[in-house]
C-alpha cells in the first residue's frame, strides 16, 4: 500500500473523481485542489464505522469523506456560502452558512445504495438567521440545535418567529448586540446540556477581543457563569469526553485539557498549524488545522513563532489524534486553494456519503417518500 491516498481536482460543486466517482457539474476556473490521506486513514475510518463531513468558510465548501469498498478515499463536495459550523445527528446534517442554517437529511434508508453511495444528504430546510457568524453547533439532549452566535456574543436556539432565540451570554456581556465583543468560539455539552463555553477575551467592547489574542481567552462554566480557566490563546472547540474537558488553543497550536483541580490548561500535543475545530469519537480527536491567519492582530501568536523556529510548514486539513497518548496517527491534507478548515463532524454508520447541491437540476429530481409509501 502506498503511503498516501491522493486525489486532485478543481473545486466544484460535485463529488470528486479519482477517489469518488460521482456526477459532475459545470467546471469553473478555480485553482487546483489536491487532497492526500495518510496510509492508514481509510482503514481507520472503516474500523470506526464512520465517515467525516467538514467545512471551509474561506472557500464556501463542504466536504464529505469516507472509505470505499476498494480501500480508497471517497471525497464529495458542495458549495455552501461561508459554511462554518457543522454537526450530524442521526440522518440529519446541519451546516451554518453566511446568513442561514441548513438542515440536510439522508434520503437513503439503512442498507440502500444510490450510485455506490450509502448516504445522500438532501437539503430539506433553511432557517434564516441573518449574519450571526456561527462557528459551532451541537444537538442537545432534547434534540434541539444549540449554536454559538459569535456576532451577538451568545448561545442560541432556532426560533420559529425570529432570527434566533438567545438562551445564554457571559455575565461580562451587557447586551445582545451585533458587535462581536468577546468572540464566543465554542460550546461543550455535558449530560445533554450546554455546560462550558470558550471566549477569546473577557471584554464588553465591540471588537475588544482583537486587542490581546495571546493570553486573554477563557473557559466559562455556563450554569454558574464562573470563569474556570483563563490566560488562554484563542481557545475553541471545548469537548467533554467522559469527565475530561478537552479544548484547542488555536494561538499556540496545542490540543489539551483543563485540570479540574486547579483550572489550568494542560497541553497534550502541538499541531502543525492553527486549530479551528474538533470532534471526538472514542479515544480519538479529529481536529481541524489551518494555516495561521495573517494581519497585525495575529502577528504575535505563538503558533507563528513555533512554525518559524521549527522550520515546519503549516498544514491545512484534518488530524486524527489519540487522546491517551497525544500521538497524531492519521491525517488528511488539503493543498492548493484551501488554506482554512472550519469545522468537522462524524457521520456514524456511513461509509460513502455525498450531498445534493443547489446549482444543478438534481435537487428538483431528488424526491424522498415516507417508508410506507415506497
Amino acid at each position: 500500500m502506498s503511503s498516501t491516498t491522493k486525489t486532485a481536482a478543481k473545486p466544484k460543486d460535485a463529488p470528486k473523481k479519482a477517489a469518488a466517482k460521482g456526477k459532475g457539474e459545470k467546471k469553473d476556473d478555480t485553482p487546483a485542489l489536491s487532497l492526500a490521506g495518510s496510509q492508514y486513514l481509510v482503514p481507520w475510518l472503516a474500523g470506526q464505522g464512520i465517515s467525516l463531513a467538514f467545512t471551509s468558510a474561506q472557500t464556501s465548501k463542504m466536504f464529505l469523506v469516507g472509505p470505499t469498498a476498494e480501500g480508497e478515499l471517497s471525497i464529495a463536495e458542495r458549495t455552501i456560502p461561508r459554511c462554518k459550523g457543522i454537526v450530524a445527528d442521526g440522518k440529519s446534517l446541519y451546516v451554518s452558512s453566511d446568513w442561514q442554517i441548513w438542515r440536510f437529511e439522508n434520503a437513503l434508508n439503512a442498507g440502500e445504495r444510490a450510485d455506490g453511495y450509502d448516504a445522500v444528504y438532501v437539503p430539506k430546510a433553511s432557517h434564516v438567521t441573518g449574519d450571526i457568524d456561527c462557528p459551532e453547533m451541537m444537538i442537545d439532549g432534547d434534540g434541539r440545535l444549540v449554536f454559538v452566535n459569535s456576532r451577538f456574543n451568545c448561545l442560541a436556539y432556532l426560533s420559529r418567529d425570529y432570527s434566533f432565540n438567545p438562551v445564554w451570554k457571559p455575565d461580562f456581556i451587557s447586551a445582545y448586540v451585533a458587535e462581536d465583543r468577546c468572540h464566543l468560539s465554542g460550546v461543550a455539552l455535558h449530560d445533554g446540556r450546554p455546560a462550558f463555553a470558550t471566549a477569546t477575551a473577557r471584554t464588553d467592547e465591540a471588537g475588544g477581543w482583537k486587542k490581546s489574542l495571546k493570553d486573554s481567552g477563557v473557559v466559562i462554566h455556563i450554569m454558574s457563569g464562573e470563569v474556570i480557566c483563563e490566560g488562554l490563546s484563542m481557545p475553541r472547540a471545548p469537548r467533554m469526553h467522559g469527565r475530561t474537558l478537552w479544548l484547542q488553543e488555536a494561538g499556540t497550536g496545542y490540543l489539551g485539557r483543563v485540570d479540574p483541580k486547579n483550572g489550568k490548561f494542560e497541553a497534550v500535543v502541538r499541531c502543525p498549524g492553527f486549530l479551528t475545530g474538533m470532534t471526538i469519537i472514542g479515544n480519538f480527536a479529529v481536529a481541524c488545522v489551518s494555516r495561521p491567519p495573517e494581519g497585525d492582530a495575529f502577528a504575535g501568536l505563538d503558533i507563528h513563532t513555533h512554525l518559524r523556529n521549527s522550520d515546519v510548514e503549516a498544514t491545512c486539513g484534518l488530524l486524527v489524534i489519540e487522546l491517551t497518548s497525544g500521538n497524531i496517527l492519521h491525517w488528511l491534507r488539503l493543498d492548493g486553494v484551501i488554506e482554512e478548515v472550519s469545522g468537522v463532524t462524524t457521520l456514524p454508520g456511513v461509509f460513502r456519503p455525498r450531498a445534493v447541491g443547489f446549482k444543478s437540476d438534481e435537487i428538483a429530481r431528488t424526491i424522498s417518500l415516507p417508508p410506507d409509501l415506497q
